[in-house]
């Protein structure tokens, strides 16, 4: 099953992401994990669930009154994070490397004197310290369940439409990992491009894309045989995205020229640009798929795009707006600051602040129940 292990070795020197097997870290029940996937009633709704990144935790908002009513502890330096469809999982990345302090289990097929050489030289040699590592919280007890290997620091996390795998961008290895929820180990490491950033699925599950910020690209995987079908070319740096109400369009930001790209994905061309201003960032359509928004960190502005009337409004919102996400309750949009420990509540039309909340660090990818 895990046949990619063996394809790396071969293709170190085209990437140099590099495969290994996990074991769970912290033991989990799994027969009990895989009969939680299989339900479909989410433990609770209506809930914002914030990675907070050096606090080494994860904040929970109540979206019926925009106030954090929990915190989830025991993360380390999480920055991407999704739920599980049911709503009764998150999953967590951590952008923190990880030293395993053990030799990853030898492929059939290779000699052990080969892969003690592919992995350091030897059993004596310095453990790899490139893993990464996905904290898996229950929802119901916001505690964090099993902690699981990845190879290397996770930024952004995207959980398959049928719950069964935890897909990871390693900003470092050039690529994606799939992490099989019930097993707890990895069975793909995929090739995308040099950091790669952000991770969103087609609507149908059957596709995911991946943003190479490194070489401007977009690589489409199939997810029934995990390997990448093509390379769209963006140019620039393009990082977070977004599908279009309708699926024929990606919305993707282009740090680099500040823009927000329109990717038609029939035939992979750009059809359109959007002016967002410097170092844009967060990324997230309104409910009807009428409206974009996004955030340009560097002239601390928020953005709203009419896609169907071409209109541009936007307002000032300091410091350094990050990470945005629109409430599935009345269409607020929820802001987080890059530059201070909060998170704004704004309304989606005027786009003036309607409140803030204090976070303990500050707030990366959120997942919001139902979405």
């Amino acid at each position: 099953m895990l046949n990619s292990h063996r394809r790396m070795y071969s293709e170190d020197k085209v990437t140099p992401m590099k495969y290994r097997s996990r074991k769970q870290w912290f033991a989990g029940p799994t027969a009990v994990f895989l009969m939680s996937l299989s339900l479909t009633v989410s433990a609770a709704g209506n809930r914002a669930f914030i990675p907070m990144g050096m606090a080494d935790s994860v904040g929970v908002m109540d979206l019926e009154n925009n106030r954090l009513t929990s915190t989830i502890a025991g993360t380390v330096n999480t920055h991407g994070s999704a739920l599980t469809p049911d709503g009764r999982f998150l999953i967590v990345g951590s952008l923190t490397a990880h030293d395993s302090k053990k030799m990853p289990a030898r492929p059939a097929g290779v000699s052990a004197d080969d892969h003690a050489a592919h992995h350091g030289g030897g059993s004596s040699a310095a453990p790899d310290a490139s893993t990464g590592r996905i904290f898996v919280v229950n929802t119901n007890t916001n505690v964090v369940d099993r902690v699981l290997e990845v190879p290397g620091p996770v930024h952004h996390v995207l959980v398959t439409t049928d719950g069964r795998y935890a897909v990871s961008t390693h900003p470092m290895g050039g690529g994606i990992s799939v992490l099989d929820l019930v097993s707890g180990e990895v069975v793909e490491v995929i090739a995308t491009g040099p950091s790669p950033n952000y991770v969103t699925t087609a609507n149908n599950g059957k596709t995911l894309f991946v943003s190479n910020t490194g070489n401007g690209t977009v690589s489409e995987i199939d997810t029934r045989n995990w390997f990448v079908k093509r390379n769209m070319r963006i140019g620039g740096g393009p990082e977070h995205m977004v599908l279009s109400a309708d699926g024929d369009h990606l919305y993707v930001n282009d740090a680099a020229s500040g823009e927000v790209a329109a990717l038609k994905l029939a035939d992979g061309t750009v059809t359109a640009r959007y002016k967002i201003g410097d170092a844009p960032h967060g990324l997230d359509l309104s409910a009807d798929g009428e409206f974009l928004f996004a955030t340009s960190r560097g002239d601390e502005r928020i953005v709203r795009l009419g896609l169907n009337n071409n209109s541009r409004t936007s307002a000032q919102l300091a410091p350094a707006p990050y990470h945005l996400a629109v409430s599935p309750v009345n269409g607020s949009l929820l802001v987080t600051s890059r530059g201070e420990p909060k998170l704004w509540i704004l309304d989606p039309e005027s786009l003036t602040i309607l409140k803030e909340v204090t976070l303990e660090g500050v707030g990366h990818q959120i997942s919001i129940d139902g979405q």
